[in-house]
């Protein structure tokens, strides 16, 4: 194994520093950190919910882009639209809200919240019939 490839390789994969010290974040550190795909995160570039810094073909995510990436990924798993969570990152960053579509209301958030306490519910409950199906099983000695 070439260490000398393996070092350059890991150095380029490292944060940079821009102007001012500013840390800087390539598309692959945000998709490791993440545990996204590269094409997630060209998605919701596309989408206008990213806007990394580019240098050549080499997209530079900021801190706020990590920080905006970080509430994106919130609100998709609290099960918000696209169109959401637009409203989710302005109001986090204080911008204002975007026009047009659905966009995030606090009855929306209400109504998430509803919908993810029955969903625990039923989780729970479905545990605790599968605690008492394997408690029914007798216990077998290894052998």
């Amino acid at each position: 194994m070439d260490f000398t490839t393996f070092e350059a390789d890991r150095a380029a994969d490292a944060p940079t520093r821009g102007a001012g010290d500013t840390q800087f974040f390539t598309i692959g550190d945000l998709a490791r950190e993440f545990g996204v795909t590269l094409r997630a995160l060209r998605f919701y570039e596309d989408k206008g919910l990213l806007e990394p810094r580019r240098e050549g073909l080499t997209r530079l995510y900021s801190a706020v882009e990590r920080s905006r990436l970080s509430t994106i990924l919130k609100g998709k798993k609290l099960g918000f639209t696209l169109a959401e969570i637009k409203s989710m990152v302005a109001l986090r960053e204080g911008g204002p809200m975007p026009s047009g579509g659905l966009a995030l209301t606090r009855e929306k958030c209400v109504e998430q919240v509803s919908l993810l306490e029955r969903q625990k519910a039923d989780i729970e409950e479905a545990i605790a019939e599968l605690r008492q199906m394997v408690a029914a099983f007798p216990a077998r000695s290894a052998a």
